[in-house]
C-alpha cells in the first residue's frame, strides 16, 4: 500500500522549490527543450578585497619596483629565486601561486586589467560590494542589480528555462530583483524537499495540484515540476568534467563545477555568479616564497579552479563552450601599497580584474598604470583607479552579449560610456545605431585552437 503524505508535509517539501522559481515563465521551457547555447557570462566575485599589487606586481627595474619593495619589505613578490613572479610582459609579473593560469595568459585566453575598480571613495566592504553589484556607485537605494538590468534587456524569445544562476547557497546582489534567478549547490539537490521516500509522490502531487489556470501560484507550481524534470532529464547528477579538468576540492570547486554542468545542460543559462571569500588579509598574509602560506594557498585555489573551469568548457563545435562563455573576476577593492605591522595589508583602492575565454584578446595587461610614486597614489596611500570596473563590464556586455549604448546606459545608469579597452574580440556587425562608443554587437564564435 502506498505511503500517505499529509498536505502539510507535502507543502513543506515543495514550498522551497516553488519559491525558487515563483517568477519564472513557463514559456522558457520550449527554448530548453529544443536545445541551444546562448552567449554566457560568469561573474566571479572575490570577497574581502584581494591584493592586486601582489597578484600582478611591477617587476621591471624601475622607480615603481623600488617603491614596491620598500613598501612591502616582507610581502613583496621577488623577481628571482624561490617564489619569483612569473613574467607577463616584462613590466608586470604574476604571483607564482597563480601559475595554473599562466598558460591561458600565454595562449591569449586571459587578459589582465590593472588599476581597475570602483570609482568611489569607500573602504567599507559592505558598501563597496553593494555599489559594485548594484552597478550604481554611491547609491544604495537601487532596487535591481546590474545583471538583472542586463537580463531585462533581453527579449523573451532569447531567454531559456534557467537564465540566471548563483552557484552556492546565496543569490548574488547583482541579480537583485530578477525573479528568474536561482541559487544551486548541486543539480542533484534540485528537487522537492523532504524524505526521498516520498519524493516521486510529492512531484506527481505537484503535477496534479496545480491546474492550467493563469494564477501565478499554479504557473509557478507547473514551472517548478517541469524545471525539476528538465534538470533530471539532462542526466547531469553524475558529472564527469571534460578534458581531464581537475577542480579544487571544497565548495569553490564544487560551485564552479555546477556552472559547467548547467552550461552544458543547454537550459538557456545566460548568467552565472560565484564567490570566493577570504581575501581580507589584514594580518599574516604570507610570503610567495612559501607555497603553503595563506595568500599562496588561496591564490592557488582560485587559479586551479579557473583553469579547471576553462579546461572543462573548452571543446570543439557544439562542445566549445569556452567560445561562448566569458569569465570576469573582480573584487570590491585592492589593498594598501604599504604592508602593515601585522605583515598584512589594509583596505586600499585600485585593483586587478581578470577576463578569460576564447574570445578574449589575452596575453596583455590592459589599462593605464598610474604609478606608485608621490602624487600618483590615491590619497597618498593606494594604487589609483584609472579604469572604472563598469568600463570592463560594458565591453563584455557589448562585444559578446550584444548590448548597445542605450542598453548599457540602462544597465549602468549615471555612467558615461567610455571607449572600449579592446580586450574582447571585436566580433560584431554594426548597423546604424545611436551615438556612443558602442553599436549593436553581434557575437562571433571563434573556434578553439585545437579544433580541426
Amino acid at each position: 500500500m502506498a505511503s500517505k503524505i499529509s498536505r502539510r508535509h507535502f507543502l513543506m517539501g515543495c514550498s522551497a522549490a516553488i519559491a525558487a522559481l515563483a517568477g519564472s515563465r513557463i514559456t522558457h521551457l520550449a527554448f530548453a527543450a529544443n536545445g541551444g547555447a546562448p552567449e554566457a557570462l560568469i561573474v566571479l566575485f572575490l570577497r574581502g578585497g584581494w591584493d592586486g599589487l601582489n597578484v600582478v606586481p611591477p617587476i621591471a627595474v624601475s622607480a615603481d619596483r623600488g617603491i614596491y619593495e620598500t613598501s612591502r619589505p616582507t610581502l613583496k613578490i621577488p623577481t628571482s629565486g624561490v617564489g619569483a613572479a612569473l613574467n607577463l610582459d616584462d613590466f608586470f609579473g604574476l604571483h607564482p601561486s597563480m601559475a595554473p593560469l599562466l598558460s591561458l595568459y600565454q595562449a591569449q585566453k586571459m587578459a589582465v586589467i590593472h588599476a581597475a575598480g570602483l570609482v568611489y571613495d569607500t573602504r567599507s566592504h559592505f558598501d563597496a560590494m553593494q555599489f559594485m553589484e548594484l552597478g550604481t556607485p554611491g547609491v544604495k537605494t537601487t532596487n535591481t542589480g546590474w545583471l538583472t538590468r542586463y537580463l531585462e534587456t533581453l527579449s523573451l524569445s532569447n531567454i531559456g528555462a534557467l537564465p540566471a544562476l548563483s552557484a552556492g547557497s546565496n543569490r548574488a546582489a547583482s541579480l537583485l530583483g530578477y525573479s528568474d534567478a536561482i541559487s544551486m549547490t548541486s543539480p542533484s539537490s534540485f528537487h522537492v524537499g523532504g524524505s526521498s521516500t516520498y519524493r516521486a509522490q510529492q512531484t506527481n502531487a505537484l503535477r496534479n495540484m496545480y491546474g492550467a489556470t493563469a494564477d501565478w501560484l499554479d504557473a509557478a507550481g507547473r514551472e517548478t515540476v517541469q524545471t525539476i524534470d528538465l534538470i533530471q532529464s539532462k542526466g547531469i547528477t553524475n558529472y564527469t568534467p571534460a578534458n581531464g579538468a581537475l577542480y579544487p576540492t571544497g565548495s569553490f570547486g564544487d560551485n564552479l563545477k555546477v556552472i559547467a554542468q548547467m552550461l552544458k545542460a543547454d537550459v538557456g543559462l545566460t548568467t552565472a555568479t560565484v564567490d570566493l571569500g577570504g581575501w581580507d588579509t589584514h594580518e599574516n598574509q604570507g610570503q610567495a616564497q612559501s607555497a603553503t602560506s595563506y595568500m599562496s594557498t588561496l591564490l592557488n585555489t582560485l587559479a586551479s579552479g579557473l583553469k579547471a573551469l576553462y579546461t572543462d568548457l573548452d571543446g570543439c563545435g557544439a562542445s566549445d563552450y569556452a567560445s561562448r562563455t566569458t569569465i570576469v573576476v573582480m573584487s570590491e577593492f585592492g589593498r594598501r601599497l604599504k604592508e602593515n605591522a601585522s605583515r598584512g595589508t589594509d583596505h586600499g583602492h585600485g585593483n586587478v580584474m581578470l577576463v578569460l575565454g576564447n574570445n578574449v584578446k589575452g596575453g596583455q595587461v590592459y589599462g593605464t598604470w598610474a604609478g606608485l610614486g608621490n602624487g600618483q597614489l590615491y590619497q597618498n596611500s593606494d594604487l589609483a583607479v584609472t579604469t572604472d570596473y563598469r568600463r570592463v563590464l560594458s565591453e563584455i556586455l557589448a562585444r559578446r552579449l550584444g548590448r548597445s549604448t542605450p542598453q548599457l546606459n540602462s544597465i549602468f545608469p549615471n555612467y558615461t560610456q567610455e571607449a572600449p579597452l579592446d580586450f574582447m574580440v571585436d566580433g560584431y556587425v554594426a548597423p546604424p545605431a545611436p551615438a556612443g562608443p558602442y553599436s549593436l554587437y553581434l557575437p562571433v564564435i571563434s573556434r578553439a585552437a585545437h579544433c580541426p
